[in-house]
């Protein structure tokens, strides 16, 4: 019995899929997508009811669902529209009840005394000089003004009120917190002068620079990085527009991937490439029907899985080509876990099914056994039968490439500034660095300036993928730009700044940054750092890529890692295969933050540097015991300690002492245990915690000591804290894992 899908049914008749699918509904059919399909006795019914709803234009009735959320949703605005009212009510009577009151007031003040009569002034007797004195001009009284002065300033320094919350980025000065705090630099110099902290107008304030300020100015300061800071400004559209789809076509070496991207461009790019294997990601913007696809054609040979690793993270959908004469090859299953853990969509291309020896059924059973379920067998994976040679397929192809990009909703905002992700960089000798790029966010124009990884630039000039200069890119547009200072690593994002002293100034703090080693790293997970990697996460999961020399062992390891699972912590086999560790498990481990175990196998050369380079761990083993036992002891440290709290010795500040280029040293009783300078301190002042922190010096009267008892005296200097007083408790207590 024939089949046929809903959205050719739509297609036929004019009319929306999802349409149809509530009049399929309507009628009694369940269906879950429009890619689903319906034999030729519920296709006569489906013609008919669409027949009755042209004729009487009436649409299906909405779900009792929707009907019961919608009367919630209006309940709830109700709700909110009458506490408005409220509140607008009450606004209103408190300041009719505030007139009344001044009014009152007004009424009540007693009429003003008549001010008694001057007396007339007496002519002054001036001793005889040669010049006369200024009518208006007398003797001045300095100290009542100096007097009247120095009230102002203190008036001044009283009125100074600062709001409860402000915002530092990286590299802002003091005079930026002022200007962002709304009073003067000066004012707030003083106030932290008053607080023991020396800062001028032109300090750099970096993130413990910035709490201790906020904790004597008595303000919340959040502080952000450069890159933290981009994020949030990129992040804050209000203008929404529909975007293409980004596909990236995945698959094994030699399966049709460049041959189906040719046929669809219609260019020969598998001619121009060497060995007809692609050797550099390119993208290419394709126009189906009224809709456009972008699509990047990400290698399939081994040695550039790092490429394919990067071009998951920018796209939308998978393609995954599968030759129906060869079937799921190494690469394919590689190609699979790559799309899982970008977390896309995935739709399979079954080609080369014109071959003789094709065998589509067998590709499916195959997919099936690496968790791909197509939607004939009941998943929700589109599988397409083409021929990237003859043509056959591939505009169903391109048409449900199309309907998924649909039922995915993008959109991307166009009123932020451009933000994009660098596919290609290399350095062209006439044009100098040239960069191939897909925009994600916003527009990107002509000189504007950016940053990008280390390197920063003004846009010089921009051309499509065939080379053609163009005024601007927008979102999903692959674009070639020309204005970089240096040539950026592949994978940089792209943001747009501001002016170029804004681009040179994020990029000389990230270039410090670097020098210092300050720059956070991220991921690098090795099986020692697991708990410091995961520490405060709600859902713990240990992801492990898997390689054994023979099938036999990889499932019984398999099988007995997944058993170590707890409910805090789950073991999640991200790949598993036979063979030696590569440098594809490499990548695929620094992408998705996991773990490589080896089995009875060796690590190749290149796998080593990638490693080094990635900062990847690669464990391989002998023994599965001790395979098993280090994951077990690695599980445990992941486990949340519990943490038991022991107060030690508390004293008390007598007096404090401010020493130059030292700070201040509080003078103390111990009046509880002891004071042990290697354990953490915390001032406490009328029960309010101000300081939590290490001792930075512990001294009985000359001599510096690591101890003092109950009843002696010492002199306390906390860390990087200035602010004791007499009277505060200095409470030192120990930490300790259960």
């Amino acid at each position: 019995m024939a089949k046929f899908r809903i959205y050719q049914v739509a297609k036929e008749f004019g009319l929306e899929s999802k349409l149809v699918i509530d009049l399929l509904r309507d009628i009694g059919i369940e269906v879950k997508s429009a890619s689903s399909t319906i034999n030729e006795e519920e296709l006569i019914r489906i013609k008919e009811r669409i027949e009755e709803y042209k004729k009487t234009g009436k649409r299906p009735a909405p779900r009792v669902e929707k009907k019961e959320k919608k009367e919630k949703a209006e309940a709830k605005e109700a709700k909110k529209e009458v506490k408005k009212e409220i509140k607008k009510e009450t606004k209103k009577e408190a300041k009719k009840e505030e007139k009344k009151e001044k009014k009152e007031k007004k009424e009540e003040k007693p009429p003003s005394r008549p001010s008694p009569p001057r007396p007339k002034p007496r002519p002054r007797q001036s001793p005889p000089s040669r010049r006369p004195p200024h009518p208006k001009k007398g003797r001045v009284d300095h100290k009542k003004i100096s007097s009247r002065r120095f009230e102002m300033i203190k008036k001044k320094k009283e009125e100074v009120k600062f709001p409860e919350s402000a915002t530092v980025v990286e590299g802002d000065t003091l005079k930026d917190l002022a200007e962002k705090l709304g009073v003067k630099v000066s004012q707030v110099e003083e106030k932290l002068r008053e607080g023991g902290l020396l800062v001028s107008s032109n300090t750099k304030i970096d993130a413990t620079l910035a709490q201790e300020i906020g904790r004597i100015l008595h303000v919340s300061i959040e502080f952000k990085t450069f890159e933290e800071s981009l994020e949030e400004l990129h992040g804050k559209g209000t203008k929404f527009v529909d975007r293409a789809p980004i596909v990236t076509v995945m698959g094994h070496v030699d399966h049709g991937k460049t041959t189906l991207l040719d046929y669809i461009r219609r260019t020969r790019v598998a001619e121009r490439e060497a060995g007809g294997i692609t050797q550099h990601i390119g993208a290419y913007k394709v126009k189906v029907g009224d809709k456009w696809i972008t699509f990047i054609d990400t290698p399939g040979h081994e040695a550039f899985t790092k490429l394919r690793a990067r071009g998951a993270q920018v796209t939308d959908i998978v393609v995954l080509v599968v030759a129906a004469d060869d079937g799921v090859m190494p690469q394919t299953v590689e190609a699979i876990n790559h799309a899982k853990a970008a977390g896309v969509q995935m739709i399979v291309a079954i080609n080369k099914i014109d071959k003789p020896e094709a065998d589509p059924m067998k590709v499916k059973q195959q997919l099936a056994e690496h968790g791909v379920l197509v939607e004939e067998w009941g998943g929700d994976t589109v599988a397409v039968e083409i021929s990237a040679k003859t043509g056959k397929g591939v505009d169903e192809l391109l048409e449900m490439i199309v309907l998924v990009g649909e039922m995915l909703e993008l959109k991307a905002p166009i009123d932020v500034p451009a933000q994009g992700t660098i596919l290609v960089a290399k350095l062209d000798p006439r044009k100098g660095p040239t960069v191939k790029a897909i925009i994600q966010k916003g527009v990107l124009k002509p000189r504007e300036a950016f940053v990008a990884g280390l390197t920063w630039g003004k846009v010089r000039g921009l051309f499509d993928e065939f080379g053609k200069p163009i005024k601007e890119a927008g979102p999903s547009d692959p674009v070639e730009i020309l204005g970089f200072e240096e040539v950026p690593q592949e994978g940089d994002r792209l943001y747009v700044v501001h002016d170029v002293d804004k681009a040179k100034e994020i990029v000389e703090i990230r270039k410090e940054r670097l020098k210092t080693g300050a720059r956070r790293v991220e991921r690098k997970i090795t099986l020692e750092d697991l708990l410091k990697e995961l520490e405060g996460e709600e859902e713990k999961e240990l992801l492990i890529i898997l390689k054994a020399d023979v099938i036999g062992s990889l499932e019984a390891i398999r099988d007995s890692l997944e058993k170590l699972s707890t409910e805090e912590v789950k073991v999640r086999i991200l790949h598993a295969a036979t063979g030696p560790v590569s440098e594809s498990d490499v990548l695929l481990a620094s992408a998705s933050k996991a773990i490589i175990i080896g089995f009875n196998v060796k690590a190749e050369k290149k796998a080593l540097a990638s490693a080094a380079a990635e900062n990847v761990q690669i464990r391989l083993y002998r023994v599965i015991y001790e395979l098993l036992e280090d994951v077990k002891k690695a599980l445990k440290g992941m486990l949340k300690p519990k943490i038991e709290e022991t107060v030690v010795g508390r004293a008390e500040v007598k007096q404090t002492f401010r020493i130059a280029k030292v700070g201040v040293v509080a003078g103390c009783v111990v009046v509880e245990g002891k004071v042990r300078k290697d354990l953490r301190a915390r001032l406490i002042r009328d029960g309010e915690v101000l300081f939590d922190g290490k001792i930075a010096s512990l001294k009985h009267y000359k001599d510096d000591v690591e101890e003092v008892r109950m009843g002696s005296e010492c002199g306390i200097r906390l860390e990087s804290f200035n602010d004791v007083k007499k009277g505060d408790i200095i409470e030192v207590y120990e930490r300790r894992q259960v």
